[in-house]
């Protein structure tokens, strides 16, 4: 019984995948010239009157005596520019001679015949005019998405230099970009990259500039791509990235339209979606998750004295609770006899290992952190002064662990904030654990072991054909813009690396 029950089950399966469905075959055909069918077909395929938000306003045009009706989704379309450009003249309009994309006064107005491409534009907000005894549908742009207004960046702050930052209308986003670079070479493409949810993909790059290779590698990944939905730039990421589960990031994300245009005019390529108040810059190399944007709005020995604040704290934030753990318990000799009793003093009565003490500590300060993100706004300070001081101060009396360790963790944390990138300032985290854990089994060899794996799998990373650690290795012809910047006058090149078809920035 069990086994014809699943053979019936697998054939209906067959069936349903093999058979098309209705609304599927009445997307595949075409505009009717009978405007009824027409309005029959749309009022199935988005399942009116049940619906309630998708709108067929039926009207006739006294002109040339005809019947039409308009379509649209009144929460997502303008609905006074369709009550002015296009209603308004339509009623309004005596002349029997004049065609009706000669009436309609709205600014974006195209042809289409196939229902498929009519129900996506109306899925985007614009609004479908048909008309009896015609063929073809008249799209006409009016989308009104809902959205926040231009705001402060959230994550990338800087005291000096721009303040606007991306929200979650692209075309939003793609006028702020267009406002610092006016140029006709700056071109924005379209893709859909979902089969289900229909999402808009939009590349920014600058046509004389960007490697035709480096473009065509984005695109084939991008069009690759077989899932029913991406909503937004952080799914997408993980979709095109190369290597699934590196810790380190490939795709650098910013909120500063400032931040896109600078690269866009190195020859990097940018994406942009709906519902994302940021943007992806392609390819990525270490030394961009490591600057800034404030760095280049400063005078030169300002900003290398930030850079020099960072790579510190960058250091810091690695090996010392690592160092602390490895010279504690692998070599003592090395420390000077009066730290080495003052340290020994402190851990007297502490009953854990070093090892385990750092470690404690270390996880109760992610916990901090993390319950300080979510928390609501007002809590989160809160947050702050109940871990650091009273949680702290118990664990000290309470000889849980000693009072030179909550201050090597609590450098070493607050060093992690320096790094600004998301995604970079997860993998610092993540390797100060890992470094962690060889300074425990291993001491300083263990360190020195885990990090030089490191490196060299930094170097074998490649960000869509591009390596990680490039113009450092391997060298290219660039500005020089790595560790330390140079004075903006010897900024000469652009990054050998794209292969942009213009290398001279001067």
């Amino acid at each position: 019984m069990r086994k014809f029950l699943r053979r019936t089950y697998k054939r209906d399966v067959n069936k349903s995948e093999i058979a098309p469905s209705n609304d599927k075959r009445e997307k595949d055909s075409k505009i009717n010239s009978n405007l009824q069918l027409t309005i029959n077909t749309f009022e199935s395929i988005y399942s009116i009157p049940d619906n309630h938000d998708v709108i067929i306003r039926k009207i006739y045009i006294t002109g040339i005596q005809k019947q039409a009706a308009i379509i649209f989704i009144n929460t997502i379309t303008d609905i006074k520019s369709i009550e002015d450009y296009v209603i308004v003249p339509l009623l309004n309009n005596k002349d029997s001679s004049i065609k009706v994309d000669e009436i309609i006064s709205i600014q974006s107005i195209q042809k289409m015949s196939k229902i498929s491409d009519i129900v996506t534009h109306i899925n985007k907000g614009d609004a479908v005019l048909c008309v009896e005894g015609e063929n073809q549908a008249y799209i006409l742009g009016s989308s009104d998405f809902e959205g926040r207004s231009v705001e402060k960046t959230q994550n990338e702050n800087v005291v000096k230099g721009p303040k606007e930052a991306f929200n979650e209308k692209a075309s939003t986003n793609i006028s702020l970009i267009r406002k610092r670079i006016k140029s006709e070479s700056l071109v924005v493409e379209s893709l859909i990259i979902s089969k289900r949810s229909k999402n808009d993909l939009y590349i920014v790059y600058q046509k004389d500039l960007v490697s035709e290779k480096l473009l065509q590698n984005v695109k084939d990944r991008v069009s690759s791509l077989d899932v029913d939905a991406i909503q937004n730039l952080s799914l997408l990421e993980q979709h095109i990235e190369e290597r699934k589960y590196s810790i380190f990031p490939t795709i650098l994300y910013t909120e500063r339209p400032d931040r896109a245009a600078s690269f866009l005019e190195d020859g990097y390529i940018v994406l942009l979606m709906d519902n994302s108040p940021d943007s992806l810059v392609l390819p990525a190399t270490f030394w961009s998750f490591y600057h800034t944007s404030e760095e280049h709005y400063l005078r030169f020995p300002f900003g290398n004295f930030t850079r020099l604040l960072r790579i510190l704290a960058l250091f810091i934030t690695l090996f010392t609770s690592s160092l602390y753990v490895a010279v504690v318990t692998y070599h003592s000799e090395m420390v000077p006899p009066d730290l080495l009793l003052a340290i020994a003093a402190t851990r007297e009565k502490v009953p854990f290992p070093a090892a385990v003490e750092v470690f404690l500590m270390e996880v109760a300060f992610e916990l901090i952190r993390e319950a300080g993100l979510r928390v609501p706004s007002p809590i989160g300070p809160t947050i702050g002064i109940v871990g650091a001081l009273i949680l702290g101060q118990a664990a000290v009396q309470a000889n849980i662990v000693s009072p030179i360790v909550v201050i090597i963790v609590a450098l070493g944390g607050l060093s992690s904030f320096a790094i600004g990138d998301i995604s970079m300032n997860f993998a610092v985290r993540i390797g100060r654990l890992l470094l962690l854990f060889a300074a425990s089994f291993m001491g300083l060899y263990g360190m020195t072991a885990l990090f030089t794996m490191g490196i060299f799998y930094m170097v074998s990373i490649k960000s869509f054909g591009v390596p990680y650690l490039s113009p450092l290795t391997p060298s290219y012809t660039s500005s020089g813009d790595k560790i330390f910047r140079k004075v903006l006058q010897k900024e000469i090149f652009r990054p050998g690396y794209l292969k942009p078809k213009d290398l001279k920035k001067r």
